[in-house]
């Protein structure tokens, strides 16, 4: 070999060792409809690398966002995260209660949603209301509130368990929102005379929903869209209650003392407007920023935008934990 060819090769192999120096990793904790191969994350990933190549995301999916969370406590400052995606709303409180999130430094200035959010420490970067989803082709008098939906034991429902599914969870924190806390006890047993079971997580209810198992089933208000986009069905609807609905607002954080530039990055991409685009439709749920993202995504949200909305932002940790405790006395009686 030459030694003008030696010199030539000894100058690749130094650049691309240096380019492999100055690769910054971002391990991602990541909630499982976020990781898996049909969530949005494996997409996120690649655009977010050709975006950044500098940048190398390193995903470990947990198979629920509760999970995630106690993993975080167990591992406290030791954790290996970077950044945390997947948490809800009713999560906030608990996440900043762990010390282990900074702030994260976003713009919000472009994100519009029902509700104003405020935390300095995590991003939002989805979100939807909690709704039952019913087949309008089988059920042609649906519940026009929250109250008719309890009381009418002519229909068969299912919902999750909150204490497994942020799902159940938001119907939890949207009974106890509406209902006086001496009525909320006699509320979940009237409910219970006709729900037809109470699953541990969203994907094995809304099954046995789709089996015909149930008139409604608890969900989000974009399940509809999934039908209509993916498998051009137009049988299925959102109930939308006179009351008001909540909000699953779905949110990304960076860990604090990391000093990961990549991290920064990463929140900051996934409020982008392309990165909005998948993962609104890859997850099935709303964009948070202004702007016109996606059709009929963007028309739901318009309409969520001028319902009415209850603001659970405020709802303490120690709040949710009584009103489980509450949940499971009462279906004890």
């Amino acid at each position: 070999m030459s030694k003008s060819k030696i010199f030539l090769f000894s100058t690749a192999l130094f650049l691309s060792g240096q380019a492999v120096a100055e690769l910054q990793s971002v391990n991602l904790y990541a909630e499982e409809y976020f990781a898996a191969q049909w969530g949005a994350g494996p997409e996120v990933k690649i655009n977010f690398e050709k975006a950044f190549p500098q940048c190398q995301i390193n995903m470990i999916p947990f198979d629920s966002r509760t999970t995630m969370l106690n993993r975080l406590r167990l591992e406290g400052k030791k954790t290996k995260a970077d950044v945390v995606i997947g948490m809800d709303n009713h999560q906030l409180e608990a996440a900043e209660k762990t010390g282990l999130f900074a702030p994260h430094g976003v713009s919000l200035n472009h994100v519009n949603m029902p509700v104003k959010w405020q935390s300095q420490y995590f991003v939002p970067y989805e979100f939807s209301k909690y709704a039952f989803i019913y087949d309008k082709t089988k059920l042609q008098n649906p519940p026009k509130s929250l109250k008719e939906l309890i009381e009418r034991e002519d229909l068969k429902v299912i919902y999750q368990d909150p204490r497994t599914s942020s799902i159940g969870r938001g119907l939890l924190v949207w009974m106890n929102m509406l209902y006086p806390q001496d009525q909320i006890n006699q509320q979940w047993q009237t409910l219970q005379k006709h729900t037809v079971t109470v699953g541990k997580g969203w994907s094995e209810t809304y099954g046995s929903f789709l089996k015909g198992e149930a008139d409604l089933v608890l969900s989000n208000n974009t399940s509809p869209l999934y039908h209509l986009l993916n498998e051009h069905n137009s049988n299925y609807a959102a109930t939308e209650f006179a009351e008001g609905e909540t909000l699953q607002i779905d949110m990304a954080g960076k860990i604090a003392g990391k000093n990961n530039a990549c991290a920064d990055h990463f929140l900051s991409f996934l409020l982008q407007p392309d990165s909005q685009k998948t993962i609104i439709t890859k997850g099935i749920m709303l964009p948070v920023v202004e702007g016109n993202i996606e059709p009929h995504y963007d028309a739901l949200k318009s309409a969520v935008m001028k319902s009415k909305t209850i603001d659970t932002l405020m709802i303490s940790d120690e709040q949710l934990k009584s009103w489980i405790t509450q949940w499971q006395s009462a279906l004890s009686k």
